[in-house]
């Protein structure tokens, strides 16, 4: 089960790792951790050392932060009072029935914070943003800027966000972040007060010039759920349009850039072309460009600022998984996009994805890395796809440093208007990093009895190939449209250009519904979701659902991948956890299985110059959660802490007092923000 694995290579790769000086110019520095992902570069590495295999298991828990959405304000002409958030909720739902298209809710404080000056900064779903000591967990202030009195924000996922940015210059220093009402927020990092000095005393509307911005349930903008990059004095910002319209028209979500100082906007990239004149537009056809959006860059986004260049990952055009009313290849959308930090101009680009359908949206953003290949030294970019493939490019020129080639995919569906690309591009290098397609031989054999009823599970639906197309009887895709690689992305370790990635062995059906008899609608097709009605196509049933919870797919169920970006050659792979929910199962626990995986939420790895290190959602006391060390050169598990909830963010580090921390956001009945440190 952890293929790939000998005792040789994992012992050359011990040598190689003491023996490969670090590269200073990616990873955190000074201890900190001042960029989502540790820096520009979206490596998500520190050279920290002091935690270490044979310590790692020691880590105690230093401080717990709660939560600042626990309670908020109610304002009357008497007083203001915090009170606890369903309380507020509640009065606000008492006064407005119709305020909220979804209901605010706590629980997906998905943040990584960052380190400043002994200084932690995060955001919560609802929002706000807070400074934390990062000493002591103790709150040093919290902004709110009262998003859930404006609505809900547009789905998906509208009560989170994942994170901040900072920028300084000189004795001036700001917290900036989206918020849920379209707004791009910046206060003072040692305050919490607006920066009236940027945009509209703190806030810049992000609802200015993107078309058909309120053309949503929720009647809000577009807001920015992932944290803005900050490189220099420019802010880029991405958005997340509303998904699962009923219309075709939607808004685009276009990348923009502003000023850190001022607030004024430099530039918009265009992700859906806005004219005929511009790049891309001929490949909407009937210039469904002009009422077509989403296309969102919604994950994080990386930069090279030596280089001046800015990196754009794009996700699926509207609607998601039907393109009948948007034919053709649909640039920019799952794509990458090179663009000049100062003027937004495009470089060069990439795409995954022609005409998407499948929902599989580049996730993240691009890990930067500089690495050898064939002998000559290249600044190169990697691209972790939901679909379990690894897009490696040189980052100057976009040139792919092994060959990516345009295969043959079906194109046969019965959803009427659909026209599918004929070819899909298919990287040479590195092999995928997760099972892709869904055959009958996938389907899980450990016995004959379990065997069979995943052929029964499955029976009417269509399975095939990536890219199998989609059908009105059911068509099963894996990965699914969350993935493979998910909005955690992986990490990279710039001494050895070694990237590390967890993904996830999931399927996706999606079932399609016509238009009700006086719904407003301009789709020929429309995302069956819930419990709503679907074309059955000769299939009645929405899903494959195994029996007594079993899965019904071969193992791992999640696994974390190890590439060698010099030679494209997968080192490694561990499965996520023992999955003993699935190995002590009645019908598979006399088996005595390896382990399984399945134990991993979608959150990001972190690496040390130490460690690997990764949440799991089982495997602690009581089967609890757990952060759980790996060896960077073998993927053999060395050590875990139990968590006091399921962690929902990726985990950083940072140094204090000459004391290494590890803090990352976990649930709970309050989620909190934890963080550990040696006795």
């Amino acid at each position: 089960m952890r293929g790939h694995k000998t005792a040789p290579i994992g012992a050359f790769l011990a040598a190689w790792l003491a023996a490969v000086p670090a590269m200073a110019q990616q990873g955190a520095s000074g201890g900190e951790w001042r960029s989502y992902t540790a820096d520009a570069w979206g490596t998500k590495y520190s050279p920290l050392d002091q935690i270490d295999g044979d310590n790692f298991r020691n880590l105690e828990l230093a401080w717990r932060w709660r939560t600042a959405d626990s309670h908020l304000p109610i304002e009357d002409e008497n007083g203001i009072s915090l009170v606890a958030a369903e309380t507020v909720f509640a009065h606000l739902e008492a006064e407005n029935p119709d305020r909220w298209v979804t209901r605010p809710g706590i629980a997906r404080l998905s943040a990584t914070p960052l380190m400043v000056d002994s200084v932690l900064y995060l955001a919560t779903p609802l929002y706000q943003a807070a400074a934390i000591d990062a000493r002591t967990g103790e709150t040093l202030w919290v902004h709110n800027p009262r998003v859930y009195e404006s609505g809900s924000p547009p789905l998906p996922s509208p009560w989170n966000h994942r994170g901040v940015a900072y920028w300084e210059d000189g004795e001036d220093a700001r917290i900036i972040w989206g918020t849920g009402d379209g707004h791009l927020t910046a206060v003072d990092a040692r305050t919490g007060l607006l920066a009236a000095d940027f945009g509209d005393n703190g806030r810049v509307s992000l609802e200015e010039g993107i078309p058909r911005a309120r053309e949503n349930p929720s009647r809000l903008p577009p807001p920015s759920r992932s944290p803005p990059l900050v490189v220099g004095d420019t802010i880029i910002v991405g958005s997340s349009v509303h998904d699962f319209l009923l219309m075709k028209e939607n808004a685009p979500g276009f990348a923009r850039a502003y000023d850190a100082r001022t607030g004024r906007h430099k530039w918009d990239f265009h992700t859906v072309p806005q004219s005929p004149d511009e790049f891309g537009s001929d490949t909407w056809l009937d210039e469904a460009w002009r009422y077509s959006g989403n296309t969102n860059v919604w994950g994080n986004i990386a930069a090279d600022p030596e280089l001046g260049y800015v990196y754009l990952p794009t996700s699926t055009p509207t609607s998601d998984y039907y393109g009948g009313h948007r034919i053709g290849d649909n640039l920019f959308a799952e794509s990458l996009i090179c663009v000049d930090l100062e003027t937004g101009q495009r470089v060069w680009h990439f795409q995954m994805v022609h005409h998407g359908v499948w929902d599989y949206d580049n996730p993240t953003g691009p890990n930067l890395l500089d690495i050898t290949v064939d002998g000559r030294r290249v600044k190169a970019l990697a691209q972790v796809t939901k679909q379990g493939f690894v897009y490696v490019f040189d980052r100057v020129t976009g040139e792919p440093i092994w060959p990516i080639e345009e295969r043959p995919v079906a194109t046969d569906t019965d959803l009427e208007g659909e026209v599918l690309a004929p070819t899909q591009p298919f990287p040479t290098r590195p092999a995928p990093f997760e099972y892709q397609g869904a055959t009958l031989d996938d389907l899980i054999d450990f016995t004959p009895e379990v065997r069979r009823m995943a052929l029964e599970a499955v029976e009417g639906f269509r399975l095939g190939p990536l890219y199998t197309p989609l059908s009105l009887n059911g068509t099963i895709f894996r990965p699914s449209a969350g993935g493979g690689a998910s909005w955690g992305g992986g990490a990279v370790d710039p001494e050895t250009g070694i990237l590390y990635i967890p993904s996830r062995n999931a399927h996706s059906v999606m079932r399609f519904r016509e238009r009700e008899p006086g719904e407003e609608s301009t789709l020929r097709y429309i995302l069956s979701r819930g419990g709503a009605a679907f074309i059955d196509g000769g299939n009645p049933r929405r899903t494959p659902v195994m029996p007594q919870g079993l899965p019904l797919w071969k193992p791992p169920y999640s696994r974390m991948t190890a590439i060698d970006m010099n030679t494209g050659e997968h080192l490694w792979m561990t499965p996520l956890g023992n999955g003993d929910r699935i190995r002590n199962h009645p019908l598979l626990r006399h088996l005595d299985l390896p382990p399984l995986g399945g134990d991993s939420g979608r959150n990001g790895p972190l690496v040390t110059r130490t460690l690997l290190v990764q949440s799991l959602t089982a495997g602690g006391t009581n089967d609890g959660p757990q952060l759980v060390a790996y060896d960077k050169a073998t993927g053999e598990p060395l050590a875990a802490i139990d968590l006091p909830g399921g962690a929902i963010g990726t985990p950083m580090t940072y140094l204090l007092d000459g004391r290494q921390h590890i803090a990352v956001t976990v649930g709970g009945d309050v989620p909190s923000l934890v963080a550990f440190r040696l006795p």
